[in-house]
């Protein structure tokens, strides 16, 4: 049985290889190591390109995509029938975690702010502070899956309240429904996105969304970009009402003419948050432990059903 993997490194991360198995790196769509016609298992570059899918039509004996990435939104329904997509779920649960708190206390304490004024030599103790703190504040996260619930375990020392919201609700775990949202979002001071993108979470972040945040609020958006509409954050960013972190954006790369990039309440970051260099060790644990599975015929886990 043929399985590709996008990384050199992997063949030493992946441990011991089923009997039968052959291994061939396959770095990119368009550097194939061999005829793609019986590859059975199939794991994509990371954040590989939305064209990237396109390849999988060229192997027609495919069972499996194991993909590197919490996301699969451009793979959703684009696989021909019979494969089986499987996510990551649980290798970026800590970067990313750890990412959105980087984005919060920096937002928060002015780091930003001191960053520009170090490049000035510019001691700036009377112009930033005091700053803002996390302490006290009302923590609202979008997005209660595995993501999520690192986040609200690194938030609980922060002395702040944490409200989790799910795509339906879980009242025996004090989750809320995200039809619950126009109600909450008045009364949190920051609002983290960390859901994944389908069509039901595309453009959720619009115009009235925004306005229900209250003043001086931060959202931040470690999901999708699509997951926020740009011109509508744009908008309501600009009156300086509220602040914007953000990890994602839409387009992506976002256009140097955008307006975000210059706003001083607007925190951006290229989508680095899943990439730390624990992601591959982590990730290829995962991968060795589905084809284990699926070369002994048991169900593999992460399978992606409805877009999650």
């Amino acid at each position: 049985m043929k399985v590709w993997i996008p990384h050199e490194r992997g063949l030493a991360l992946l441990g011991e290889v089923p009997a039968g198995v052959t291994i061939e790196v396959a770095p990119a769509p368009d550097a194939l190591p061999s005829d793609p016609g019986d590859v059975r298992f199939w794991v994509p570059p990371f954040l590989a390109p939305a064209e990237s899918v396109s390849a999988s039509a060229k192997m027609p004996e495919l069972r499996v995509v194991q993909l590197l990435s919490a996301g699969a939104d451009i793979w959703v329904g684009r696989l021909a029938q019979g494969v089986t997509l499987c996510d990551a779920r649980g290798v970026h649960d800590s970067p990313t975690a750890e990412w959105v708190m980087a984005a919060i206390l920096s937002y928060l304490r002015d780091f930003p702010g001191f960053a520009r004024a170090q490049e000035r030599h510019e001691w700036s103790y009377a112009k930033y502070a005091p700053t803002d703190e996390l302490a006290g504040k009302r923590v609202l996260i979008v997005g209660a899956g595995s993501i999520g619930a690192a986040l609200a375990a690194r938030l609980a020392p922060f002395e702040v309240s944490v409200t989790s919201v799910a795509r339906t609700a879980r009242p025996a775990e004090g989750v809320h429904g995200v039809d619950e949202l126009p109600a909450l979002l008045p009364h949190h001071d920051v609002v983290v996105l960390i859901v994944p993108l389908t069509d039901q979470t595309r453009g959720m972040v619009d115009a009235a969304f925004l306005a229900a945040m209250p003043d001086g609020a931060l959202l931040v958006n470690a999901a999708r970009g699509p997951v926020a509409d740009t011109a509508a954050l744009v908008a309501e960013a600009s009156t300086g009402r509220i602040g914007v972190a953000m990890d994602v954006t839409d387009p992506e790369p976002l256009p140097a003419d955008n307006p975000l990039w210059g706003l001083p309440n607007v925190l951006l970051t290229p989508h680095v948050a899943g990439s730390v260099r624990g992601l591959l060790p982590r990730a290829y644990r995962l991968v060795g432990a589905q084809l284990g599975r699926f070369v002994a015929g048991e169900p593999l886990i992460n399978q992606v059903v409805e877009g999650y």
